[in-house]
């Protein structure tokens, strides 16, 4: 806590000497400049120097500086180095090289971003101009597995079929609202974008992964037609097949149990003869908080992505453009998890490393207590250390098939109606499904010993099963199926008209409305195994033949065969009862609701481009206002999931956002921007829900809650500083603050006693209630008042070494670093990150190898030092490779290594940050050509 409030403290001076700092570079950039340009007229003028071509790597960081400094608003750009060839193998991965920007893996592979101490939720991602939203699965609930929000997964998507990526870091009123970390902008390629006549690149890689072994294929194809910039057609295609592996330690949580529950499991079973008289008196005093799972696991996936676009442009007349976007994108994963984890049967008490007598119908090793012969904790009183004899294990084979499709058709039109006035827009609709048809569970039990060792600090895991084969099916039993299944969708339609007229050769007014209606609605289904009935004709039986060995890195066990299993007890993926008659009708269905967002913006804005005591001066000011209309709908529920009503929810919302932003060049290498911003980020899906629940008690008190539509959106007012001195063919040096101040917070509410009709759930919910029945206890999540800061700061530089002798005037370097100083409630977001390239790039060859840092990051904080409320990452250094050999001018050979250090992935809990989930997903090598007409 003396940690946190010394930072609070220091945050003002922190800001101060951010922008001291950003002044003195700028000073100091300026001069170098002017030197730099003396030196350069005071060489002879008859010296003529041919023009240098810069192509590949080179050309990607030049082409993208050229639009970071023509640009008036704070962005960063990364551009494709050729036809079909971005610089790097996932888009997150590429964005992670830019200032401010970190992501999260999935099996290694970015996933999400975070940009600018914000997380993934508030940066928004375009597509062509239209806001996307799209998620895929997660294998692991702790990463969101699978999640509603407004995040977009980025391995939803193949690289190769974009042509650049812009991350817009200020707001300008010409841009619609929302994201207020930012907006990433992903641009397929168009066919005026290349040279007249026909264009088209093929790209085929095969990888494999040091754990899985396969064969991984990676294809993707371009094709441009061009006729004269009057009609051109662009197609591309994406396919890659992959497997991958997460493989760790785990815990589910942890537990405390009273001393009278300490006691009873003594009582019933639990020998605890062998610990010491002070081993237990601790064991029973109820102060210990203990492990909840003792589990090795390993995440499998068979993953598939197709990726389509098409574009087609028509230039029917010369002030008239027409441009049509389609992309069509498909990701899908087979994926088979196996776990081996501590899961007592007697005690039913959570999932400890000792247990009770069974009872039942189970074999006769499972009616012997656990045996506790040592027990080790820290001075927390967290349990590091248990040696049991008797340990009871449930043995998971979870399989599951997800699929996610998005499609989106964008039609843009600008009509240059004079010199000075043009008109310019889009309509667009988007579908994006996530689907998992099935997520099947099948359980097994074994009995056998094991030591958990957590280490000293419990931040280390090392289990040992002494004198227990876990391959040997005597020591199991069978127990049962679990079904379940989830769906989801979203929808966006979209319409945007911007007109501008040019005043004059400095002013140059732009206004625009535009129209965004997005909804999205989904359900779960949860079949357990003893509404299935599964449990009762399964469990206790023999595994002999319905089995097979699983091995990873951390051990070796039976897991259960699904295609024996179910044909050996006729069983099948299902919803309702068996063809033989056994199981009940479905009782759990979850989180039904769909929410809708209509919103009418408009916007008026004002550009310039001048002169300021005779430096050029431009920039643009403006305010965009917008009005939005939410609905939701969801279910209510009660006991067991029970279907009691329809939540029916409106709310509505309305504001102005005035944005300014600046760029002033002090010299023609050296430029100042200063951007005053206000924005907004929309509340959470999950928060908006209108589903929610409603209870009777015996005594007659009515509890309820759900969701709330008439949520109002984040709100930010930010701050930018930025000096910039570009340098050479591709050389840059930057430095940026920047401070956000957020109101709007999202919290819970308590509301007691009030009636039913003013809670927004049906009376009718609850059997004989009215509109003014009491509701005891009612609770919707709700703005809070008060406000969050955050300040930060990027430093950026990228550049060729040529002043350096042959051979080494070929190496260039591209380097950043970010720090953020931000309140505690706003997680996701690593305080300190930094990325570095190093380059060498010839004609003929070149070799680039990258580091990506992030330090520890949260998500999720208590005041409890022992509440896994407080979770969060450990940092991660990632460490990727590449090379190209240029065979001809039309054919390239290439080799991608991705993790070479097969960087773990740490999740931990706690003040103390226990371990709480630790995988690593091995290192990829990829080789290739590329061939280009």
């Amino acid at each position: 806590m003396l940690k946190l409030h010394s930072v609070r403290t220091w945050r003002p001076n922190l800001k101060s000497c951010l922008l001291c700092t950003v002044a003195v570079l700028a000073a100091d950039a300026s001069a170098t400049a002017a030197f730099a340009r003396q030196a350069a007229e005071s060489s002879t003028a008859s010296e003529t120097v041919d023009a240098i071509v810069v192509t590949g790597f080179r050309k990607s960081l030049a082409d993208a500086r050229a639009i970071k400094r023509e640009s008036v608003i704070q962005k960063d750009a990364i551009v494709a180095e050729d036809m079909a060839k971005f610089p790097e193998l996932n888009l997150a991965e590429s964005l992670q090289r830019l200032p401010g920007v970190q992501i999260t893996r999935e099996a290694g592979e970015g996933r999400r971003i975070s940009l600018r101490g914000l997380g993934p939720d508030f940066a928004r991602v375009q597509l062509n101009g239209m806001e996307v939203l799209g998620n895929v699965d997660s294998a692991q609930d702790s990463r969101g597995q699978r999640s509603r929000d407004r995040a977009f997964d980025f391995n939803i998507f193949a690289s190769e079929l974009f042509s650049r990526v812009e991350v817009e870091k200020t707001f300008q009123a010409a841009q619609n609202e929302g994201g207020m970390a930012g907006t990433v902008g992903l641009f397929t390629g168009k066919p005026f974008d290349y040279a007249t006549g026909g264009k088209g690149a093929v790209s085929v890689k095969l990888g494999t992964n040091q754990y899985t072994k396969d064969t991984q294929p990676r294809i993707a194809a371009l094709f441009s037609q061009n006729w004269d910039n009057k009609f051109g057609v662009a197609v591309s295609v994406a396919y890659s097949k992959r497997e991958t592996t997460e493989q760790g330690h785990n815990t589910y949580n942890y537990d405390k149990l009273s001393a009278a529950d300490m006691q009873k499991l003594v009582t019933n079973g639990v020998d605890i003869s062998r610990l010491t008289t002070a081993q237990q008196a601790k064991f029973l005093s109820g102060d210990l908080y203990i492990a909840d799972g003792n589990r090795i696991s390993s995440w499998n996936s068979k993953a598939e992505r197709l990726g389509l676009t098409g574009a087609v442009q028509w230039r029917p007349v010369d002030n008239l453009l027409l441009t049509l976007d389609v992309l069509h994108g498909e990701f899908k994963t087979h994926r088979n998890e196996y776990h081996l984890a501590t899961r007592p049967l007697g005690s039913g008490t959570k999932s400890f490393a000792f247990d009770t007598p069974a009872g039942g119908v189970w074999p006769s090793q499972f009616q012997k207590g656990s045996v506790i012969n040592n027990l080790a904790w820290d001075s927390s009183n967290y349990v590091t250390m248990t040696d049991v004899t008797g340990t009871t294990f449930g043995s998971e084979h979870r399989r599951s098939f997800n699929k996610n499709h998005f499609n989106q058709v964008a039609l843009t039109g600008k009509w240059d109606l004079s010199d000075r006035l043009t008109i310019d827009g889009h309509v667009g609709y988007e579908k994006s499904t996530y689907k998992t048809p099935y997520d099947d569970k099948l359980y097994m039990r074994a009995k056998g010993n094991m030591i958990a060792n957590y280490g000293a600090d419990g931040r280390s895991a090392t289990f040992s099963y002494p004198n227990f084969n876990a391959t040997d099916p005597a020591n199991y039993a069978l127990d049962s199926f679990y079904y379940r299944g989830f769906n989801n969708q979203s929808e966006l339609k979209e319409g945007v008209l911007n007109a501008k007229y040019e005043l004059n050769d400095v002013w140059t007014l732009r206004a625009g409305v535009a129209y965004h209606k997005f909804t999205q609605g989904g359900r779960d289904l949860f079949y357990d195994d003893n509404v299935n009935g599964t449990r009762s004709k399964m469990r206790g039986k023999s595994v002999a033949d319905v089995t097979s060995v699983f091995t990873n890195e951390f051990g070796s066990w039976l897991v259960g065969d699904y295609e024996k299993t179910f044909a050996k007890y006729n069983e099948y993926h299902r919803f309702g009862p068996n063809k033989d008659g056994t199981g009940g009708a479905l009782q759990d269905i979850e989180n039904v609701y769909e929410t809708s967002e209509e919103t009418v913006s408009e916007y008026v804005q004002a550009d310039w481009d001048s002169q300021l005591m005779g430096k050029r001066f431009r920039g643009n000011i403006g305010l965009r206002g917008y009005e939005t209309d939410t609905h939701g709908t969801g279910w209510i529920q009660g006991d067991n999931y029970a279907y009691l009503g329809t939540s029916d929810v409106k709310g509505s919302y309305s504001g102005v956002l005035p944005a300014l932003n600046t760029v002033i060049e002090l010299t023609p290498e050296v430029q100042v921007r200063f951007a005053a911003t206000q924005n907004l980020n929309r509340p959470s899906l999950g928060s908006m829900a209108a589903k929610g629940s409603a209870f009777q008690a015996d005594s007659g008190d009515i509890t309820a809650s759900r969701g709330n539509p008439n949520l109002k959106p984040f709100k930010d007012t930010t701050l930018d500083v930025a000096a910039e001195y570009y340098f050479g063919q591709d050389g840059m040096i930057s430095a940026s603050v920047f401070h956000k101040s957020i109101k709007n917070f999202i919290g819970t509410q308590t509301l007691e006693n009030v009636p039913f009709s003013q809670t927004g759930v049906p009376y009718t919910t609850i059997p004989g209630a009215t509109a003014n029945s009491i509701v005891k206890e009612f609770e919707m999540p709700i703005n809070v008042a008060g406000t969050k800061q955050l300040t930060g700061v990027e430093l950026a530089a990228q550049g060729q070494f040529s002043f350096l002798p042959a051979p080494f005037d070929k190496l260039g370097a591209v380097v950043n670093y970010t720090y953020v100083d931000a309140d505690e409630a706003l997680t996701g977001i690593s305080n300190t990150s930094y990325n570095a390239t190093l380059y060498y790039e010839t004609d003929n060859w070149g070799l680039r190898g990258s580091m990506s840092h992030r330090n520890k990051w949260f998500t999720g904080h208590n005041d409890n030092p022992m509440s896994a409320s407080t979770r969060g990452f450990q940092g991660s250094t990632y460490v990727d490779a590449s090379a190209f050999y240029n065979v001809s001018s039309a054919l390239q050979l290439t080799l991608n290594a991705i993790n070479l250090t097969n960087q773990k992935d740490t999740q931990f809990w706690g003040q103390n940050e226990y371990l709480y989930n630790q995988t690593q997903s091995g290192t990829t090598y990829m080789v290739g050509l590329r061939y280009k007409f």
